[in-house]
């Protein structure tokens, strides 16, 4: 299954890619981006000051802004990945927990069954 990247996780790609200074083409296959998507993303990143282009050299470059993007994104992406774990185990548990009630369910006429429990509990 394919699992498709959001703003953050391009632009991610984007300036991992600039930290070592890369020209446009090298960042649009580099991040996987069609031109399109490169220019629009590569235009964000620019005046947010994350990455600034070097004339002389004809590339991108990681700015300091930039780096803090990327240590704080990174710090993102490991606490997003654990709760997504967390959640996961919660999810496996509730299923255990309706699996147990459809268990209860399979028993042949059920609400025969159901109804002579009910008595009981009642009686007693």
């Amino acid at each position: 299954m394919v699992k498709y990247r959001n703003k953050l996780h391009i632009i991610a790609d984007m300036l991992s890619i600039a930290s070592k200074g890369a020209k446009k083409t090298e960042i649009m296959y580099r991040a996987n981006l069609s031109y399109k998507l490169l220019c629009r993303y590569l235009a964000e990143v620019v005046d947010a000051g994350l990455v600034s282009f070097e004339g002389s050299a004809g590339c991108y470059r990681l700015t300091r802004k930039g780096r803090v993007f990327l240590k704080q994104f990174g710090e993102y992406s490991k606490r997003h990945k654990q709760v997504e774990e967390q959640i996961n185990d919660v999810n496996n548990q509730r299923m255990v927990l309706k699996k147990m009630i459809s268990n209860l369910d399979s028993r042949p006429n059920p609400r025969a069954a159901s109804k002579k429990r009910n008595d009981r509990i009642c009686v007693l």
